[in-house]
């Protein structure tokens, strides 16, 4: 025989969550947030959350670091973070990253055509007219010339600066 009062103890444990496991779940939302402070405006807006919540990270931005009022905000954005959906908002976190990772790849490979250019590698030439076909290939061989004039003097790079700017304008960055 049976007794009935621990039947339902058994049943009342099925739902029972520890405290450590709020706790943990409380700080990921806080840490959330504050992946949320570093973002730019821009980047915010791209991301669906609650008004109160992005007022809480605007506020958070303003605040000075290693006080104890940014604390207190990170907390508090923890608070409202319980009420939005964390999954869309780490999804917007991550796009806003990969759209970074991708733009840093591309200027990258911009400051490698730049150096190949400036040590007279014909061939690059072919690849940009190859990638780029509306490339103005003198101004990009008067911008090559002076900025290895540039360098033979050790004058400031204002010139290299142009040549990687107009890079980036073919590009599109």
């Amino acid at each position: 025989m049976t007794d009935n009062k621990f039947d339902t103890y058994e049943d009342e444990d099925d739902d029972w969550i520890s405290r450590s496991s709020l706790k943990r779940d409380a700080e990921a939302l806080q840490r959330l947030g504050a992946k949320m402070i570093d973002l730019k405006p821009h980047q915010l807006d791209s991301i669906e959350m609650d008004e109160n919540l992005r007022d809480a990270i605007d506020e958070a931005k303003r605040l000075k670091p290693r006080s104890g009022a940014l604390k207190r905000q990170f907390q508090y954005i923890g608070k409202l973070m319980r009420f939005e959906d964390a999954d869309v908002i780490e999804k917007g976190i991550n796009g806003c990253d990969l759209k970074h990772e991708e733009y840093n790849k591309i200027f990258h490979r911009l400051e490698r055509w730049r150096d190949r250019l400036l040590d007279n590698d014909e061939g690059m030439i072919d690849v940009i007219l190859a990638e780029y076909p509306h490339t103005d290939i003198q101004h990009l061989r008067q911008l090559i010339r002076n900025t290895q004039r540039e360098i033979s003097k050790n004058k400031p790079p204002l010139t290299s600066k142009r040549l990687f700017r107009y890079l980036r304008e073919l590009e599109g960055c």
